[in-house]
């Protein structure tokens, strides 16, 4: 059971963001700091990428563990009420995301996907970014 009133949850559901989430800022202080430079959102590309790397053809999204389904605890977590809503729309989210990644592998793009739980780890995340990227920034 929902233990917020309808007024308070739509509020508390207003303020959860698509862009520019702190994961987001996180990921895009490290790649910048590693003298990579980006672009942001591009609304050309399938999915909207949170951060470009036209040089290289290379796209990284930051993903939301809960509301992408990854597979660690917060992912995993389902919520308790309103499933016949809340089940489809994360289901309808990873199906969404695997048809926007497969477009852009058809288009010659390399995708990396950065889940929220992995920005603790910041070396592991920065050699993952570098392999991921090439062998080493312009800088």
């Amino acid at each position: 059971m929902d233990n917020l009133t309808p007024d308070i949850r739509r509020q508390t559901m207003s303020r959860v963001r698509s862009k520019d989430t702190k994961p987001e800022w996180v990921v895009r202080r490290l790649v910048h700091s590693m003298g990579y430079r980006y672009r942001l959102h591009r609304a050309d590309l399938p999915g909207k990428p949170d951060l470009v790397f036209p040089k290289y053809r290379k796209a990284i999204f930051v993903n939301g563990c809960f509301w992408h389904g990854h597979q660690c605890r917060a992912g995993r977590n389902r919520p308790a009420s309103n499933k016949d809503y809340w089940l489809p729309k994360l289901e309808k989210n990873k199906t969404r995301d695997r048809s926007h990644y497969r477009r852009l592998r058809k288009m010659g793009w390399g995708i990396m996907v950065i889940w929220e739980c992995q920005i603790k780890k910041t070396e592991v995340l920065k050699k993952r970014i570098r392999r991921f990227l090439g062998a080493g920034a312009d800088a």
